[in-house]
């Protein structure tokens, strides 16, 4: 179940970049959804996007 407030979606990824990110999450001891927010944020920083942070 989604938390709230959050967008649920459905995501298809490659195994091996699921395997790569599964990885990823476990070193910085995150899950893999958590770990795939976190990329994306980052990804979009570097871009010069901006997007506000819910906490």
């Amino acid at each position: 179940m989604p938390s709230p407030g959050k967008k649920a979606f459905p995501l298809r990824l490659d195994p091996a970049l699921h395997a790569a990110i599964e990885r990823l999450a476990s070193q910085e001891l995150r899950s893999v959804n958590a770990e795939i927010e976190f990329l994306l944020r980052e990804a979009l920083k570097k871009r010069g996007v901006s997007v506000k942070e819910d906490k």
